[in-house]
This record gives C-alpha cells, sequence and structure tokens, in this order.
C-alpha cells in the first residue's frame, strides 16, 4: 500500500515543501515517482519520516539526521534509542514544568523559591555546550575537564552560590547602582572567578559569555525570572569588567 505527497501532508502534518526538500537532499526519497513527478510513499518511507521527525524534535539537523539514518539497519533498535530520548526529554521538560511553576507561585506571594538553585533544575546546557565546544575549542576542553572532578554535592553548591549571586544583582538592579559600580563590579569578579574554576576566560570570551546570558534562551529565561532587565544588567556589567579588568592581558589583580 502506498500514499500520495498529499496524504502523506496530512497524516503528518509536514508540508509538501519540506517533502520535497527532503528528496532534493537525499533524506527521505519516494517509494516511487510518477507522471508530473507525483510522489507515492509507502510504509518503509513512513517510518522513515517519523524517525526524522523525531530526531528534529530533539535538535538534531538534517545532515545528522542522514548520517545516524544511514548508518543504522536495525531498526527496531534505533526506534528504540529515539523512545528513551524522547523519554528523557519528557522527564527533563517535566521538571522544567514544575521550577517554572514554583517561580510562578513565588512571585505571585511576592516571595522568592524556598531554594533559589531551583531555578536551575530542568536547565538544558547542551545547547551552549555545543557553542562552546566550537568557538572556544581549548576553553570547553578545559571546562569538560573540570566538570569531571566536580561531585553533586558541589555541583549543588555552586548552583547555590549562582542564585544567591543573581539575586544580590538584582537587589543591585533595583536600587539603580549602575552596571560599572564599584558594588557591581566586585560581583561581576566573584562572577569571573567562579567561572575560572571550570576555564580560564579572556577578555573576549568573558564579554561573550554576558552576552549569552542577555540573548533569548534559557539562560536569558533563568535572570529574567529573578529581576526584569536582569540579564542586561548583568551583560553590561561584565563588558565593563571585560575591558576595566581584563582588558590588555591583565588579570583581575592588575598585574601584566
Amino acid at each position: 500500500m502506498s500514499w500520495s505527497m498529499g496524504e502523506v501532508c496530512r497524516m503528518s502534518g509536514v508540508t509538501s515543501r519540506t517533502l520535497r526538500h527532503y528528496h532534493h537532499v537525499g533524506l527521505l526519497l519516494p517509494e516511487s515517482t510518477g507522471p508530473g513527478g507525483l510522489r507515492r510513499y509507502g510504509q518503509p518511507e513512513l517510518r522513515r519520516l517519523q524517525r526524522i521527525l523525531v530526531m528534529r524534535e530533539l535538535g538534531l539537523g538534517l545532515a545528522d539526521i542522514r548520517r545516524v539514518l544511514d548508518s543504522e539497519h536495525d531498526e527496531v533498535a534505533a526506534l528504540r534509542r529515539h523512545l528513551h530520548d524522547l523519554e528523557a526529554e519528557r522527564d527533563r521538560l517535566s521538571v522544567l514544568v514544575d521550577t517554572v511553576r514554583r517561580t510562578v507561585d513565588a512571585l505571585e506571594g511576592n516571595d522568592m523559591a524556598s531554594r533559589p538553585e531551583e531555578l536551575f533544575a530542568g536547565f538544558d546546557t547542551e545547547h551552549y555546550s555545543e557553542r562552546a565546544r566550537t568557538e572556544w575549542p581549548e576553553q570547553w576542553e578545559q571546562a569538560r575537564a573540570a566538570g569531571e572532578g566536580v561531585t553533586p554535592e558541589n555541583a549543588e553548591r555552586l548552583r547555590a552560590e549562582a542564585a544567591e549571586q543573581m539575586d544580590r544583582m538584582a537587589g543591585h538592579l533595583r536600587t539603580g547602582i549602575p552596571p560599572d559600580s564599584p558594588a557591581v563590579q566586585a560581583e561581576i569578579d566573584l562572577h569571573y572567578r567562579q567561572v575560572c574554576l571550570m576555564w580560564t576566560p579572556d577578555t573576549e570570551a568573558f564579554a561573550h559569555l554576558g552576552q549569552v546570558y542577555a540573548e533569548d534562551g534559557p539562560w536569558r529565561e533563568a535572570y529574567e525570572r529573578v529581576a526584569p532587565g536582569l540579564a542586561d544588567y548583568q551583560c553590561e556589567a561584565m563588558e565593563v569588567y571585560a575591558e576595566q579588568r581584563l582588558g590588555g592581558g591583565r588579570d583581575p589583580e592588575g598585574q601584566t
């Protein structure tokens, strides 16, 4: 049994343009192509499309998806792996939903979460890890090696310290203290030293890290849940610190 492109589009929610693109790049070939280029898809093609959509949901690019599909010959084992990945993502999102719900409940009660580090529960840093590996390979390897030695207890302590620091920065923001003030820069110096426990950013890298906090994504959401405008405030303060304390090869103590 086979289905036309229109039927596959209705069943899957995928557009005809997407199916044609998958065909063009060799990711999903139709079972047959009739007069006028009419494409038909059989059961194997539908299962392959399902796997493509699953991996897209998991964040893989088309080139990576094709490599996975072309290298796997045991379809049942592959689907079991996809199922495991989806269940892990479901569990992570469930934790993230609970995290945001606790924050909303706390804010509606005009109070912060009982444990500030709960702001980071379910937080997915994989995207940032991949960017760091590509853009800052030496620092990424340094951080990866350091991270392997971090115990769960130390990780919990570091999260708690980060949350407390965010709360202090939020207090500076609310009282209108400028990002280049000594009090704010003292907090950024502490943040820099915490980062250096994992890797040592130079001027450009530390300023870029602040920009990562401010761009749309999970980091910005975490900062903004503490106080509106905190992500941009943190970013600006880190840029000041990078220029004044790290610029020209100086270390935080002002030595060259």
